[in-house]
């Protein structure tokens, strides 16, 4: 009996330390970019305006916000933005989405079952149960390397919850202004668990802009840290 109150007490230790190591830790922003390019110039100071690939988006307060990140990004790299009147060299467009997200389900810790093993590396398990003698139940599943996270060897799995997983999108296409041919195409992609374009569109361009203007035809994963805490 001592044995097993003691178990209870360490785990429970370790399991409050664990919880707060990660609530302390914000999770990077993770964006599939694929990009194609064929003859866009080298910057030199070429002019550009930033338009929205959607009609109904132009205008827009929001979309101006998102258009002043590509534009700013382009301007780092060399490029300026058309002065008022003045007839640019390069056109950009651009778009974004967000589905209206995908439910899935996963377990959480706790200390029901001390014969599953719990976590092992990255992500969680998505969990199948089943019931035993007694009405016993027990979990095991498959490994979900979306989720970040977990806890060691020990822990058991006693609560499922489901959560929505959305996916967003930032579209870019960059064409000559005087014939409309086109010069660079891309596209950055992420999943998250929430759906606010305010947090996730920044990041979105910055991924599109890492690396820019890329390797044409090449789909990389861009890591985007997280801001730092003042």
């Amino acid at each position: 009996m001592m044995k097993t109150l003691t178990f209870r007490r360490l785990s429970l230790a370790a399991l409050t330390a664990a919880t707060l190591a990660i609530a302390g830790c914000a999770t990077p922003f993770r964006a599939d970019v694929a990009r194609f390019q064929t003859q866009l110039p080298a910057p030199q100071g070429q002019s550009f305006i930033v338009e929205a690939g959607d009609p109904r988006l132009a205008g827009g307060i929001e979309f101006g916000q998102y258009a002043n990140l590509v534009s700013g990004e382009l301007t780092r790299f060399g490029y300026r933005p058309a002065a008022p009147g003045e007839r640019p060299d390069m056109v950009v467009r651009m778009g974004y989405d967000i589905d209206k997200g995908r439910e899935r389900v996963r377990s959480t810790p706790g200390f029901g079952d001390p014969w599953y093993g719990g976590y092992y590396g990255r992500g969680f398990y998505r969990p199948v149960i089943v019931t035993g003698r007694g009405g016993r139940r027990f979990v095991y599943g498959y490994r979900d390397p979306f989720l970040w996270g977990g806890f060691g060897p020990g822990f058991g799995y006693n609560d499922v919850e489901s959560y929505t997983v959305y996916t967003s999108g930032l579209d870019l296409q960059i064409s000559r202004a005087s014939d409309g041919y086109r010069l660079f195409e891309g596209r950055a992609e992420a999943q998250s668990r929430d759906n606010n374009l305010q947090a996730i569109v920044p990041n979105l361009v910055e991924a599109m802009f890492t690396g820019f203007p890329g390797n044409s035809g090449e789909k990389v994963r861009i890591t985007v840290a997280p801001p730092e805490k003042s």
